[in-house]
């Protein structure tokens, strides 16, 4: 694995590749994408890789993002059926967008070998707004890329009956792949990694989008 820039888990064609004219048709109707800030940790890297995953996603046919930020969200860890106002107040910043969303792109760091608790706990706080959606995977750290917390995050989304994209985007040593402008130094890897990603997990919520128009999942 290239531990100094991003690269996709697989070099195989992407499946919105296709030419099925039920898929080129769906591009009419935009793919509702949550993309997920997961740090809140004071001093975090994190919005300088939202930001330029950000431009991938709104640059990609096909999109309409919308962020839910993590260190604008500020749920207890202590889980309820019967929240207070506070805390109902807190989850209205979150909750709706991700009950708008046909897919999700989840931006994760690796904190002593897995994902934050912030993500963890926003993930706990919901059931029904991730069921039979897809989610992509996103992450960034030292030498491994955040490449475990990734594979964390895939045992937590299956339980909930998500479908995880296989590729996705890690950048290796992040720190020093990107400006003080913010800009990647060597994107054209990243940017190819990053549009098969894309183009997976659109095909995917087309996909079962479609699906549920049919027939409720689990039905």
């Amino acid at each position: 694995m290239n531990t100094t820039t991003a690269k996709a888990v697989s070099e195989s064609a992407s499946p919105a590749a296709s030419t099925d004219p039920a898929f080129a048709s769906s591009t009419g109707t935009p793919v509702k994408v949550a993309v997920i800030v997961g740090s809140n940790r004071e001093g975090r890297f994190g919005p300088v890789v939202a930001e330029w995953l950000l431009g991938r996603v709104r640059g990609h046919e096909g999109f309409e993002a919308d962020v839910v930020d993590l260190a604008e969200v500020d749920l207890p860890t202590s889980l309820s059926y019967r929240p207070s106002a506070e805390v109902i107040a807190e989850l209205a910043k979150v909750t709706p967008k991700l009950a708008a969303a046909d897919a999700f792109i989840v931006l994760t760091p690796e904190y002593n070998h897995s994902y934050p608790a912030s993500l963890k706990n926003v993930i706990d706080w919901h059931h029904g707004e991730w069921r039979a959606k897809p989610v992509a995977l996103v992450s960034y750290g030292g030498i491994s890329g955040g490449l475990r917390a990734v594979e964390h995050l895939r045992q937590v989304f299956a339980e909930l009956h998500m479908v995880t994209v296989r590729d996705t985007v890690s950048f290796h040593n992040a720190g020093a792949l990107f400006d003080d402008e913010g800009a990647h130094r060597d994107p054209s890897v990243a940017e190819a990694a990053a549009k098969g990603m894309l183009d997976q997990l659109h095909w995917w919520a087309w996909a079962l989008r479609s699906a549920k128009e049919v027939r409720s999942y689990g039905s």
